[in-house]
């Protein structure tokens, strides 16, 4: 449902169905092919793709830092149970808004799961129906971090693309800028009080202030104690874990060599039954995602902006029956 807040009725509609691309056909933001065209030709997935003009400058490709995070979701086997979702808010302490804030517009979950569908429901009997999991792209050309006024959003030596919530003062230009929609703007301080109350008094008070008077002992309990708690007018995002890549490049620093591949796993990667997403380091030749990354599959979502996200995805592959001989 949330997926839908951000389209600006029937303009917003009309590019969102031909970015999809209709029944059949190579869309944009979903990329779905026929076995028997990937057969024939491998790179059929990048027939579509817009070319991006000479820019005048350049955003850095290669950083120093040994390691370069990145990830890598296959919508071959994503099968949209949404078991990420709910991974990533208990891991994340991303708060519970509640049905009312949900239908506002104010849903606060880092990652969420769009679902398309491709076809007239009204005249086709089998619409193609396809997941995609959608989160922070960690751009290396982030449009978000070019209108923060304050340089909250920055990126660090190993590409991430970082919160500084001490720095934050909920201008919300970056969600505003962000094209894929996946930052979220704390409307209230959610932390302290639960969001099935009906009146909006819990949260009037100053958020330090209310956060040492009213949160509660058991709520504070089940939180992360890795993961800030963000207060009201902050934005947050999704991080890619940082508290476990920093839990893994200690003892990794200790003994004097990088990462190992697979040594981090991001709490949607560890949730995916199927998994569908690869998390590793892109300066590691030899690791999983870097190989997910150079599959010819791959692909860039909204590529065409040259916004560089680090999070590719890999097209879907159909083999629809075509006759009534199966082979």
């Amino acid at each position: 449902m949330t997926q839908e807040h951000h389209l600006i009725d029937a303009v917003g509609m009309w590019g969102r169905e031909e970015r999809v691309g209709k029944k059949g056909e190579m869309g944009q933001i979903v990329r779905e092919i026929k076995l028997e065209d990937y057969k024939h030709d491998k790179m059929v997935v990048h027939r579509s793709e817009h070319g991006v003009a000479l820019q005048l400058f350049e955003a850095p490709m290669e950083f120093n830092d040994p390691h370069a995070w990145g990830m890598a979701i296959d919508m071959n086997t994503c099968i949209g149970c949404n078991a990420c979702v709910i991974a990533c808010q208990a891991e994340n302490n991303v708060p519970v808004v509640g049905k009312a804030n949900v239908l506002m517009g104010r849903e606060m979950h880092w990652l969420r799961v769009d679902t398309y569908f491709k076809g007239d429901p009204r005249t086709d009997d089998s619409p193609d129906v396809v997941t995609q999991p959608m989160m922070c792209m960690h751009c290396e050309n982030a449009p978000c971090e070019q209108v923060c006024p304050v340089a909250a959003t920055v990126h660090d030596t190993e590409g991430l693309n970082t919160m500084v919530y001490n720095r934050c003062i909920g201008t919300r230009y970056c969600s505003n800028n962000c094209p894929y929609k996946v930052r979220r703007f704390n409307y209230f301080d959610y932390h302290a009080k639960g969001p099935r109350n009906p009146e909006p008094e819990n949260w009037v008070d100053m958020p330090d202030t209310q956060q040492g008077k009213s949160i509660d002992p058991i709520v504070q309990m089940g939180m992360n104690p890795d993961v800030t708690v963000r207060m009201r007018g902050v934005m947050e995002k999704c991080t890619y874990c940082t508290q476990r890549i920093s839990a893994a490049k200690i003892p990794a620093r200790n003994e004097g060599r990088t990462v190992r591949d697979g040594e981090i796993k991001t709490a949607c990667q560890q949730a995916c039954s199927t998994d569908a997403i690869v998390f590793g380091n892109l300066n590691d030749p030899s690791a999983r995602v870097t190989m997910v990354h150079k599959n010819n599959r791959s692909y860039d979502v909204l590529g065409e902006l040259n916004i560089k996200p680090r999070t590719k995805y890999l097209a879907k592959v159909r083999n629809p029956v075509t006759s009534e001989v199966h082979g």
